[in-house]
């Protein structure tokens, strides 16, 4: 069979498995499984594998795959792929096909063939039947494969020597399967009543008696785990978690399912229910392979319930199923640790009080010492070949040497591991802080950082680690001169945390002379930079506050300072250098550089932000004669002008940008916006934006085209190169004064109430068609009906019934 190397290469016969793009891609799984099903076996053979290699624990894949085989009557290749799979796919059907297989073999092989296939039967109820919700069929099918056997095939099988132990045989089958919560349990039991009324009535009298609470245990407990079980996808392959909506429902349905089992709801004995929690686990981890809590779970509940043996299988078999998994490699380190460590404190206790032993013993206790060598080797894997190791494996390794080797192997290792290309910072203030905090050793601490410094002056988070280890030692002068050697190192825009911890540093334990000439300093640097929006020298209140204030203790309300954080913001918006040119009041700041108003130059890839100062707070209630004069207000749209932007700028006293926008813009669109009303509030009137829009002399352009250009006039058409003239702020305000004097003496003759309605012309605007329209819904017949013209024409056609 052409199988999938470990790397992922493919094999010459496996093109079509080439199929799969993404690797765990289940649409392109699925197809393939269906696809394989219709080719010969020699040639499906490498797709399953190639399939099975990416989803180990798909039962259904493997189903598959070894009815391929069975349909060949290649009993070999069967065995093989049974002896891969039953034991880490504990699902009913694939087991049930392991039964069928194992029936077929031995049909003809007599007495001996029937004793195979009901060992087979007793190693599948012990490993699937016993606790899978789904096993009905099989304690069915079980029974009846007992009552079919010749007498002396149960007695060989028994070791009896009488008739009666048939029965027997077949009685404890009953009676283990109506205690099992499955969806066949109140079947069984009628079955199970008739079978013992079949052999004897005045037993069955008793025997039900004593089964029927159990039953009723078993029958209320099926009902409930139901269902959490009908919750389950059990057609789900195994990937690794994507967040989707549908994996998390899956992953909370197993979380309830086991939460379930381990509360042991029927009651039985430990024994039992620990068996049905690891099948709940092993299924489980059937579908959800790839998350490493599952795994952690699994083992930490095999630790607690002191099987340390098995937590460590568990351990090993998720490390080969996620062997980049960090996280497991730890947690599995921590359990070899913790065992390793109760074994040597056995060991040192008999040393101190040592009973009666014999040397043999003695020499194996002390063996007990190297059990630590299993949680070595894992951090060993950690660290790899040493190139691509990572500061956090450096760093718990050093820890994991102090704890078991003693404070030499931990500085031994740190001086290799300071020699690595991938040290970082974290490993000189993890090793200082062991050396300080845990081995009271505070000269090797200083010495550590020291060293550390000639590295990474240029990290700023190491600067404030070193700071606050020389606060613990009360070294004021030390401080001082490490936050002076870093500000003269590092550029101003890195050095903002290194001037506030200095200025709080000051704040605590200063005099106010050196207070006040930090916070100056501080200033002085960070406004150079444009950090902190520092262009401004003058004192704040906000620093009094900084400085008289203790974690959450303050010198003032919570109103005080959100006032102050206010106004804060406000001044660091005032400091900021606007472009001249920039055009505010509703269309915030304009940046020449990246509207190619003003400029052919590509388009700036910096991020243009808006004026936050030209903000103003919107108060409907706000009016005109509060004693604010909008138009005395530099920068700030009235709020008439912010409904037309237009009308905003001309307001603004921008003239030559405005007539740079003119230039840019088509003389439809000039016109259009000219026409637009000034209202106040947020929103125009609907109808009056309608009957502006029909009423207004707008020049045509391109249809179709948004921002095309005008069309051109008859002297254009004819053949003249003159151009049509694009208009000015002043022409601009003249077409729009012009356009309002036509609405007024429209407004004027529609207003006329001495005319009648028939007698008028119809209007133009939408407006007045929806009032004319309004008004004749009452007057016309339920037969009528009335049809509107162009709504650009604004023409007008009714017809009444």
């Amino acid at each position: 069979m052409g199988m999938e190397n470990p790397d992922g290469a493919e094999t010459k016969d496996q093109t079509t498995a080439a199929g799969i793009v993404d690797k765990y891609n289940v649409e392109s799984a699925e197809f393939l499984a269906n696809s394989a099903q219709h080719l010969p076996i020699n040639q499906a053979a490498p797709i399953y594998e190639q399939l099975l290699l990416l989803f180990p624990t798909a039962a259904k894949l493997w189903k598959q795959y070894v009815e391929a085989y069975m349909a060949v009557n290649n009993d070999d290749a069967t065995k093989q792929i049974f002896s891969r799979c039953l034991l880490n796919c504990l699902q009913v059907p694939l087991w049930r096909c392991y039964i069928r297989f194992i029936r077929k073999v031995n049909e003809k092989k007599g007495v001996e063939g029937q004793e195979e296939t009901r060992k087979a039967f007793d190693f599948m109820l012990g490993y699937v039947a016993g606790a899978d919700i789904a096993s009905g069929p099989v304690w069915i099918e079980y029974i009846t494969f007992l009552k079919s056997l010749p007498c002396e095939i149960m007695l060989q099988a028994l070791n009896a020597q009488e008739e009666s132990q048939r029965m027997t045989a077949v009685r404890k089958v009953y009676q283990k399967a109506i205690v099992t919560p499955t969806h066949h349990v109140e079947q069984l039991w009628k079955d199970y009543e008739n079978f013992e009324n079949s052999v004897s009535r005045q037993l069955a009298k008793g025997l039900l008696s004593e089964y029927q609470p159990k039953y009723n245990s078993a029958r209320a407990v099926y009902r409930e785990r139901k269902k959490y079980v009908d919750e389950i996808d059990w057609n789900m392959l195994a990937v690794p978690p994507t967040g989707s909506y549908k994996e998390e429902l899956q992953w909370m349905a197993w979380k309830r399912l086991l939460a379930f089992e381990k509360g042991n709801p029927q009651r039985i004995d430990s024994v039992s229910s620990n068996k049905r929690i690891v099948f709940t686990y092993e299924q489980c981890l059937m579908y959800l392979y790839h998350y490493p809590d599952i795994w952690y779970d699994y083992a930490t509940w095999h630790a607690k319930s002191g099987s340390i043996d098995a937590a460590i299988k568990v351990f090993q078999r998720a490390l080969k199923a996620l062997p980049d998994s960090e996280m497991l490699k730890y947690a599995y380190a921590e359990l070899e640790e913790s065992r390793g460590a109760i074994l040597v404190w056995n060991f040192h206790i008999f040393l101190f009080f040592p009973p009666s032993i014999s040397v043999i013993d003695f020499l194996v206790l002390d063996q007990s010492i190297s059990l630590m060598q299993p949680a070595k080797k894992i951090y060993e894997s950690l660290l790899g070949d040493g190139v691509n190791t990572t500061a956090l494996a450096h760093i718990q390794f050093i820890r994991f040497l102090r704890r078991n080797e003693g404070v030499e192997a931990a500085r031994k290792y740190f001086l290799d591991a300071r020699k690595s290309p991938n040290c970082t910072y974290h490993v000189y203030v993890a090793y200082a802080l062991m050396a300080f905090c845990l081995d009271k050793d505070p000269k090797t601490a200083h010495k550590v950082f020291e060293a550390g410094l000639k590295r990474f002056m240029h990290e700023p988070v190491y600067i404030l680690e070193y700071a606050d280890f020389l606060s613990r030692l009360n070294d004021d002068r030390n401080i001082r001169a490490l936050f002076e050697r870093a500000l003269s190192s590092l550029p101003p825009e890195e050095s903002v945390e290194i001037w506030k911890r200095f200025t709080l540093f000051e704040q605590t334990y200063g005099d106010l002379a050196s207070m006040l000439k930090v916070e100056q300093r501080r200033k002085e640097a960070l406004s150079r930079s444009g950090e902190d929006g520092g262009s401004t020298l003058e004192s704040s209140l906000q620093e009094v506050v900084s400085r008289y204030s203790f974690m959450d203790l303050w010198p003032c309300s919570s109103k005080d300072l959100d006032h102050l954080s206010c106004q804060e913001w406000l001044a660091k918006n005032i400091s900021k250098k606007m472009e001249k040119s920039a055009v505010s009041n509703g269309l915030g700041i304009v940046d020449k550089d990246s509207t190619g108003l003003t400029s052919n130059s590509a388009v700036s890839t910096k991020v243009i932000y808006p004026d936050t100062s030209c903000m103003v707070i919107y108060e409907p209630r706000q009016k005109h004669e509060t004693g604010i004069s909008p138009s005395t207000t530099p920068g700030f749209a009235t709020a008439s002008n912010m409904s037309n932007p237009i009308i905003g700028l001309l307001g603004s006293g921008t003239t030559s940008a405005l007539d740079e926008i003119l230039k840019a813009t088509p003389p439809a669109l000039v016109s259009f916006l000219a026409s637009l009303p000034t209202v106040e509030g947020p929103t125009p009137n609907v109808d009056i934006v309608l009957s502006i829009c029909l009423q207004a002399d707008i020049p045509n352009g391109q249809v179709g085209k948004l921002g095309a250009s005008p069309a051109p006039a008859t002297s254009d058409l004819s053949g003249s190169s003159k151009s049509r003239p694009v208009p000015s702020s002043s022409s601009f305000k003249q077409l729009r004064d012009r356009q309002s004097g036509k609405r007024k003496d429209s407004d004027r003759q529609e207003d006329d109430e001495t005319a009648t309605v028939q007698s008028q012309p119809l209007p133009r605007d939408a407006f007045r068609i929806r009032q004319i329209q309004k008004a004749r819904v009452g007057t016309t017949s339920q037969t009528g009906s009335a049809s509107y013209g162009s709504a650009l024409s604004g023409d007008l056609s009714a017809s009444t019934g």
